[in-house]
């Protein structure tokens, strides 16, 4: 056969005959993909097997309601930019490279034949034209289908000003489309390492269920060109920038079919998206307490809105409870009192999601609810900070996986303003909490395996309430907004009371009840509290939401103490009335303290470490002497909040700063309060140091190990603390997005609570290892150290 590069073929006058039973066949074949429930017991591999069925994918689309989720077998770039509407995707802003990537069905092999193809339409004309079609071989130096998803480049082949573009090459069409549906269609026919693509522009002519042919070209491309994931883009011709303007697309009978493809049903995202859930001994007649969060995606008010927890007993699945999805949050809430704790028990979470012509597909959520772990010591995953330039983090996911552990702490900033592109949206508030639900979405997405057998704690922290820094001041809202978008500077809420409250209820609301759970007076909601599980008592504070803000001292972040000496102490850094954890989690601190009811170790958990930790950021030439994100600021409250931590023996861990640190505090004098153990960055982003060796910042009695960067400061606030280890990074150099992550000192923490010995052990292993394979440098220096209960109190052993 004799191939033709790029060239238009002229056979502009062809007619095809689409039929209803055509139509059908597809309809019928697609559902056999797409109406497979999400158990999310089958792995990757084992679904290898099915994966040679390689039956047509048909979207679903045409059988959904107006709603803003697409749906469970796509990811939407960015979410808040789609919608269904009257049986068709629609892009609903006008920017560039807005896309759906298909998440079921992956380009995996070009030794076989693929095709592709979809109805686009222009339904708003802008006054330039960036194009609408399909997007191959969306890859990245990973080659894995969720990072993918956020890829912006690919072969794109498309209609784009009213010609057939075919991997930037164009050709005009026969006929001027306007906002008529064009069908496309690509076939690809393997040639030896590379792939011809065959393709067609049709007009759909809808009333007599008929194609024109107004434009065909063929591409020759090699092989690694194509493979990948396969989406459909709004705007291909235009950067996803913002500022910039063309038209908007609706996309229709999306079809993939052929051997090239992995077909994968178990990669399904939704619409059940994940669960969190926590068991706490009340110490009441209620005993022990479960409660669980369930996530769907955003499922518009013509859908179903209510949720089943059904538990296995005697085995038989039984219904324990239903629940209304939260239409800000998309969360249905769970709890059940008197759980029978000494046992494991099958859970799953039903979701019916309604489709246009009144039918239903079930999806299930399922897992563990472990037994309350007693007995033995209990095992518990310390994590924070998932900057996504290494999305999705699966060194960090697949190893804490690999350790079991009985319960999952994750201290914040679950989210980044700059997850998955395109920028926050502060307002309207439908798309405000959309554009913060696609990113959640992403936490839920790389560690829904870690959280579905085990018991979670989640804090929000600054970024997950789109603020780069949060001096909460009970709840008040940030004045002058305006002088400050990104949130970093001044005290106060940005965003309004709605927002912060459906971020909480995405993070916290399957946590035991709050100790006192009224609002602050703004309306802001609450979740300070306890949780008694394996022995061990758990006070969770929010260090945040009451602290003062700088310009109640007059100070500038970035600004004030760049001139100062390393080593003066300046009070006047400090508010005339400075707050860190405010009276109402003072009081309830001194409460816990002295409550030993059910456990026998303790500790705090909390977003970052109540010291200044830090002399470089973000790179190491610059030296910064004043980190006031810390909670080593205000360095009064400061002190008052560990004088009363101190009572409790407790172990602070806590995240943020992504520099992993192990530190005692001192009040009185050096020693004397409790350990802190702030755990590595799950994907650091915003790199700190901490080098006083070369600030000539004096320390005292270095420990044994004689690392580097360790012994007894006092840090730039006048805090004292005793730095026994620190994972101080190297700078991130390489391309690859697990090495960069390793290099940024990323990581996990691990802590062993054994309640008979009254002993923390502590670990923090860094990103790209293996846990189990006994390498000695898994770890940063300094770990692993057991420290004893009492040292939580001044009665020193570990030097």
């Amino acid at each position: 056969m004799k191939v033709l590069l790029a060239e238009k073929v002229s056979e502009s006058k062809m007619v095809k005959q689409f039929t209803r039973r055509d139509a059908l066949k597809l309809t019928v074949a697609g559902a056999v993909i797409s109406s497979v429930g999400c158990a999310g017991r089958i792995s990757d591999q084992q679904q290898v097997v099915a994966n040679k069925l390689h039956a047509p994918m048909l979207d679903k689309w045409a059988n959904t309601p107006n709603r803003p989720w697409i749906g469970g077998e796509y990811w939407a770039n960015p979410m808040e930019d789609w919608h269904i509407v009257d049986g068709g995707a629609e892009c609903k802003n006008s920017g560039g490279n807005r896309s759906i990537h298909s998440l079921t069905h992956r380009l995996t092999d070009a030794s076989q034949a693929f095709s592709v193809s979809v109805v686009i339409q222009q339904i708003y004309k802008g006054k330039k034209d960036a194009g609408a079609g399909i997007r191959l071989g969306v890859n990245n130096e990973i080659n894995e289908y969720r990072s993918s998803c956020f890829v912006q480049r690919g072969l794109d082949i498309g209609v784009l000003d009213n010609q057939l573009s075919v991997a930037g090459k164009k050709t005009p069409l026969d006929i001027n489309v306007d906002k008529q549906p064009v069908k496309l269609d690509v076939t690809a026919t393997p040639q030896y390492g590379a792939v011809l693509l065959s393709v067609s522009a049709s007009v759909v002519k809808e009333q007599t269920a008929t194609e024109q042919v107004i434009g065909q070209y063929t591409h020759l491309a090699p092989a690694s060109e194509v493979l990948g994931n396969v989406a459909i883009v709004s705007n291909f011709g235009m950067s996803s920038k913002p500022g910039q303007q063309a038209g908007k697309y609706r996309f229709s009978n999306w079809q993939l079919s052929g051997d090239a493809f992995e077909v994968n049903p178990q990669r399904k995202f939704g619409p059940l998206l994940w669960a969190m859930y926590s068991l706490s001994d009340s110490r009441s007649s209620e005993g022990f307490v479960m409660k669980m969060s369930a996530f769907t995606g955003p499922m518009g008010n013509t859908g179903n809105d209510e949720v089943e927890l059904q538990i296995k007993r005697n085995g038989q699945w039984r219904k324990a409870a239903t629940a209304k999805l939260d239409s800000d949050a998309w969360v249905a809430n769970f709890r059940i009192a008197k759980w029978q704790e000494k046992l494991s028990h099958e859970y799953r979470v039903l979701y019916q999601e309604k489709h246009k012509d009144g039918t239903t597909t079930e999806d299930v959520y399922s897992g563990i609810i472990r037994a309350n772990p007693v007995g033995r010591p209990l095992r518990m995953a310390a994590l924070t900070c998932q900057n996504d330039y290494s999305f999705p983090y699966a060194p960090v996911a697949e190893n804490v996986k690999k350790l079991n552990p009985d319960l999952v702490f994750f201290s914040g900033d679950q989210i980044y303003e700059s997850h998955g592109g395109f920028g926050i949206v502060r307002t309207p508030f439908e798309p405000a909490i959309q554009n913060y639900l696609r990113k959640f979405y992403q936490f839920g997405w790389a560690f829904r395996e870690v959280m579905r057998d085990a018991p979670t704690i989640c804090l929000p922290d600054d970024h997950d309430v789109f603020q780069g820094n949060l001096w909460g001041e009970g709840g008040l809202a940030k004045k002058n907004p305006e002088q400050d978008m990104s949130a970093s500077f001044t005290g106060g809420y940005i965003e309004p009371v709605r927002f912060v409250n459906a971020v909480h209820r995405t993070t916290v609301s399957h946590h035991p009840d709050a100790f006192d759970p009224t609002p602050n007076p703004s309306g802001i909601s609450c979740y300070y509290g306890d949780m008694v599980y394996g022995d061990v008592g758990f006070a969770i504070l929010a260090d945040r939401q009451w602290k003062s803000g700088p310009e109640q001292a007059g100070v500038v972040v970035g600004e004030t103490g760049v001139d100062e000496d390393p080593n003066f102490i300046n009070p006047a850094i400090n508010p005339k009335k400075p707050v860190l954890l405010g009276k109402r989690q003072e009081d309830f601190l001194a409460q816990w303290g002295q409550d030993w009811r059910g456990h026998k170790l303790k500790a705090v958990l909390s977003q970052t470490v109540f010291a200044g930790i830090s002399t470089h950021q973000p790179s190491p030439q610059r030296y910064l002497k004043y980190d006031f994100d810390s909670s080593g600021w205000p360095s009064p409250a400061r002190n008052r909040a560990v004088a009363i931590m101190r009572e409790s023996k407790a172990l602070h861990i806590c995240g943020d700063t992504h520099l992993t640190s192990l530190a005692l505090y001192g009040v009185n004098q050096q020693r004397d309060s409790n350990w802190s153990f702030c755990t590595p960055a799950i994907s650091a982003g915003w790199p700190r140091w901490w080098l006083p060796d070369q600030m000539g910042i004096p320390h005292n009695n270095r420990p044994k190990h004689g690392l580097e960067q360790t012994g007894e400061f006092i840090d730039a606030f006048g805090n004292k603390m005793y730095v026994y280890a620190v994972g101080v990074p190297e700078e991130g150099q390489s391309k690859n997005r697990y090495v960069r992550a390793h290099e940024k000192g990323s990581g996990f923490g691990f802590i062993i609570f054994d309640t008979e010995q009254f002993t923390y052990t502590l670990s923090a292993f860094k990103y790209l290892i293996d846990v189990t394979d006994g390498n000695s440098n898994n770890q940063f220096s300094g770990w692993p150290v057991t420290i004893h209960q009492e040292e939580n109190i001044g009665k020193n052993r570990l030097s």
